[in-house]
């Protein structure tokens, strides 16, 4: 039982080392590539959200610039559970909850005050505004971008560093 107890505190409660996390990463990026045929990407699947939640509310998005570009009716016909972005994006969540709660770092916190939530609610909007209008956000537009030897991830990643440092520092000046 001991063996158990310290292959569980050395696999799962310790941290795992930055070689580990990138050469799983890029074993789930090998395994998305030859099941879905498409690069990982997290992004779209929340513009289907949004979308299947506005139709579902009585909109049409059929005549929208974006939706007209990409084969999204059989995305719809097909239904949100079969969307390999949606189930790929719940994966996420829940294993991000999982291995939170299995390293005993899982914390729910109050929010200290208005300013901070109006401040991560306009940061939200403004990421995913920004990975809508980019085509990707940092796993679909960098990580999958260099992963397919692509210019284009590169410069995103140019960017994304560019846009954290500004970013951190704001944060610091608002919240330190």
């Amino acid at each position: 039982m001991k063996t158990v107890t310290k292959f569980m505190q050395k696999k799962i409660h310790d941290p795992w080392t930055y070689f580990k996390g990138a050469l799983l990463l890029t074993l789930l990026q090998i395994l998305t590539l030859l099941i879905t045929k498409n690069a990982w990407g997290v992004t779209t699947a929340f513009i289907h959200w949004g979308a299947w939640i506005y139709e579902a509310l009585g909109g049409d998005v059929s005549s929208w610039a974006y939706f007209n570009t990409r084969p999204y009716r059989q995305i719809y016909a097909n239904g949100f559970l079969k969307d390999p972005g949606t189930l790929r994006n719940i994966g996420i969540i829940l294993g991000a909850a999982l291995a939170a709660l299995l390293a005993g770092q899982f914390r729910l916190k109050r929010i200290k005050s208005f300013k901070q939530l109006v401040t991560a609610a306009a940061g939200g909007l403004l990421m995913g505004y920004g990975a809508g209008i980019a085509s990707g956000c940092n796993i679909g537009a960098f990580y999958s971008g260099i992963a397919s030897l692509s210019l284009s991830g590169w410069i995103f990643g140019i960017g994304l560093f560019i846009g954290a440092y500004f970013g951190a520092k704001l944060i610091i000046r608002l919240f330190v």
